[in-house]
């Protein structure tokens, strides 16, 4: 059986059980795995330990707990909204520099921790709306800092890296932002289903050599 760990913020959590990992919430994970299992019924393990608020210093520090022990064939990984959100509201957010540092120190411990582990680095997105217009160029100006460190993330180990911002872009010319986000930060189902197609267009590189 084939495990797959979706991590995150409340892009990924959406309301999962924290006591049972057969409800994974109402959100792309959900969706993924609603596929997964139809196609290849009792193939996959699937776990969703998304945590509404996280930033990626939140997840380095429950590394051991939510990533590690799971052991996991495959990470999938969409972290960098709250670490500009956090600055832009309270100033407690993680600069661009140290995102990449601790995404790196994340990374290079479970690459040791799990050996033959596949992990997947999914792009942190936002678009115009009632959460993010109050400082929108700030806003798009970091969430694409964020952006740019993850994929250097991905380039520097080698990890396959799934491209969200421009799938949403894209979207907003068939209908309005808050149809994909509700928010800005947040996706709708609509939104959901879109990150889920990116990620299922890379199934065959994701899961074909587990």
């Amino acid at each position: 059986m084939k495990t797959i760990l979706f991590q995150g913020d409340s892009i990924t959590d959406v309301g999962r059980w924290r006591d049972n990992d057969y409800f994974l919430g109402m959100g792309y994970p959900l969706l993924v795995s609603a596929e997964l299992h139809a196609d290849a019924p009792g193939e996959y393990q699937i776990y969703n330990r998304g945590i509404s608020g996280d930033r990626v210093i939140d997840l380095y520090a429950r590394i051991k707990r939510d990533f590690i022990h799971l052991k996991p064939d495959v990470i999938s990984i969409l972290i960098g909204v709250n670490d500009v959100w956090s600055e832009l509201g309270d100033a407690n957010g993680i600069s661009a520099e140290k995102y990449f540092k601790i995404y790196s120190m994340l990374v290079e411990e479970l690459k040791e921790a799990l050996p033959h582990v596949k992990i997947v680095i999914l792009e942190p997105f936002v678009l115009k709306g009632s959460e993010t217009e109050w400082k929108w160029e700030e806003f798009r100006a970091e969430v694409r800092k964020r952006a740019e460190m993850a994929k250097a993330v991905a380039d520097k180990y080698q990890l396959l890296f799934i491209p969200l911002q421009h799938c949403l872009d894209e979207a907003t010319k068939l209908a309005p932002n808050d149809f994909w986000l509700m928010d800005g930060v947040h996706p709708t189902a609509a939104g959901h289903e879109l990150i889920k197609r990116e990620w299922m267009k890379r199934k065959e590189e994701i899961l074909g050599s587990l």
